[in-house]
Order: structure tokens, then C-alpha cells, then sequence
């Protein structure tokens, strides 16, 4: 990546994110194929810094937000190979304050921030797609809150931001529920911007991106300022009521038995502790 003093050079390498600017694109890519893009502490942590400092470089026309292999992102690591890792941070409550993080940086980010959603994003990466700007979706994607598979609650600012883009009703059903949203009938609720086939994914969304190249960065940004607090009022207390929350259910029996049921394959049995 070749920079001059906006800061970007300075970012230190994160193990699973891979960050480039090339031709006035910030590509940030989750790079854990092998989990389908588990989130950690260290790779969420990347994600803010890069769109903070992107925040102030005025090359960065557009910021492409996606994932390595065949999905998004499946959201915090809770596989055998992430609980307790050092590379996990150790701690589930930093990848939470992270994760927080890097959903303000994107929000707050004044230039446009495209979600590319080529497969599965669920749980906070669900709430990473959504505080981007425009979610394109290939037609293989599906989107799923699974907080309360493991004894959890949605975070991430998951519970304003589904409200905010497919209402009450629908944004309660894929908490409780944790149903899988396939990308089609994302498209008609409302939870993204575009679908388009897969075998036309990669053009189509470089097509997208080269059209908001070419248009008015300080309208967009503007744009983005006066949509945003129109519909995103109760972010930060979302944000502070689901880090409570989540803090809460990090310590009870349901989790640890929600985790142990997932590493096992088998079904959890919760006992409300």
C-alpha cells in the first residue's frame, strides 16, 4: 500500500486483515478464510484504525469492506480454535469493545462504506455489513443473528441497526429466532442495498464502486451525516445497552454451555443461569 502522511502507513500488520488503497479504494478484507472470517480482538481493533484513519486521508474516495473465501464474516470466534487463543485476544469482552469500535469508525466514516456479502454473515458480522453505507449481496449470502444459539443477545449495535434497515417485527424474528435470511429475501425486507448472481458478483460490485468514484464526495458525505442521524439516533445507546447486556450473559452457565453444545455439535440445553 503506498501512502504519504495520512496516517495509513503507520498501521501495524494484523494477522487476518488484509488493507490496501489503491486508485482511491480503502479495501479492508477480513482474511480467515478457513473459519469463514471469525472475528477477533486484533482484527476488529484493524478494522477501526484502518477506517479512522481513512476518516482523514482524502484519497479514500470509497471503502470496501469484505471478506476472503467464501463468506463475510461468522461473526465473533467461538470455534475450538479461537476460545482462549492469545490471536482471539482471550478475552470475549475486548472482542465486544471492538467490535463496537469498528462499527462507529464505519458509521462515522465520510465517505461511502460497501459491505461485499458474497456468502455468510452472521452474527457481528451481520452488524459489520449493516453500519456500511450500501450491503451488495451475492445471491449465495445469507444473514443470521445467532446470539441465542449460544445463550447470547445480539451486539454490535445489531439491535439498532436491523431495526433500523427491516423494522421491529422482523428484526425481533432474526434475534429470537436466529434464522437464516437468504439473500433474496433480504433484498425484499430491506436488509440490503442489491443481489446479484454470483457468477457476476465480483463486476457488478466493481462496477458499484466505480460509480461512486466518479460522484460528489463532499454530497455523500453530507448525505451520509443527514440519513444517519435520521435513523441511527439510538446507536450509541444500543451500544451501551447490548456491551451491559452481552457483559451479563459472558458470565452465566447458558453461554459456556451454549459454546460447549457448539464445539460438540449438538444441541444446547439451557437452564436460564
Amino acid at each position: 500500500m503506498t501512502t504519504t502522511d495520512s496516517g495509513l502507513d503507520a498501521l501495524d500488520t494484523v494477522n487476518g486483515l488484509l488493507v490496501s488503497l489503491d486508485g482511491g479504494v480503502l479495501s479492508v478484507t477480513i482474511d480467515r478464510p478457513e473459519s469463514l472470517n471469525s472475528l477477533t480482538a486484533p482484527v476488529l481493533t484493524g478494522v477501526a484504525e484502518a477506517l479512522e484513519r481513512a476518516a482523514g486521508d482524502p484519497r479514500v474516495k470509497v471503502v470496501r469492506l469484505g471478506g476472503s473465501g467464501r463468506g463475510f464474516s461468522s461473526g465473533a470466534g467461538i470455534g475450538a480454535d479461537d476460545a482462549g487463543s492469545s490471536e482471539a485476544g482471550g478475552d470475549p469482552v475486548d472482542t465486544l469493545y471492538m467490535a463496537n469500535r469498528a462499527i462507529k469508525a464505519i458509521v462515522d466514516m465520510p465517505r461511502p462504506v460497501v459491505a461485499v456479502v458474497q456468502g455468510p454473515a452472521a452474527g457481528v458480522g451481520v452488524s459489520l455489513a449493516l453500519a456500511c453505507d450500501l450491503v451488495l449481496a451475492s445471491e449465495k449470502a445469507f444473514f443470521m443473528l445467532a446470539f441465542t444459539k449460544i445463550g447470547l443477545m445480539p451486539d454490535g449495535g445489531a439491535s439498532a441497526l436491523v431495526a433500523a434497515a427491516v423494522g421491529r417485527t422482523r428484526a425481533m424474528r432474526m434475534a429470537l429466532l436466529a434464522e437464516r435470511i437468504k439473500a433474496e429475501e433480504a433484498l425484499d425486507w430491506g436488509l440490503v442495498s442489491a443481489v446479484y448472481p454470483a457468477d457476476t458478483f465480483a463486476a457488478d460490485v466493481d462496477a458499484v464502486i466505480a460509480g461512486l468514484l466518479a460522484g460528489p464526495s463532499r454530497a455523500y458525505a453530507n448525505s451520509k451525516k443527514a440519513i444517519n442521524a435520521a435513523t441511527l439516533t439510538e446507536l450509541d445507546n444500543a451500544l451501551q445497552r447490548e456491551t451491559e447486556g452481552q457483559i451479563s450473559l459472558l458470565s452465566g452457565t447458558d453461554f459456556r454451555e451454549g459454546i460447549k453444545a457448539f464445539q460438540q455439535h449438538r444441541k444446547p440445553t439451557f437452564t436460564d443461569t
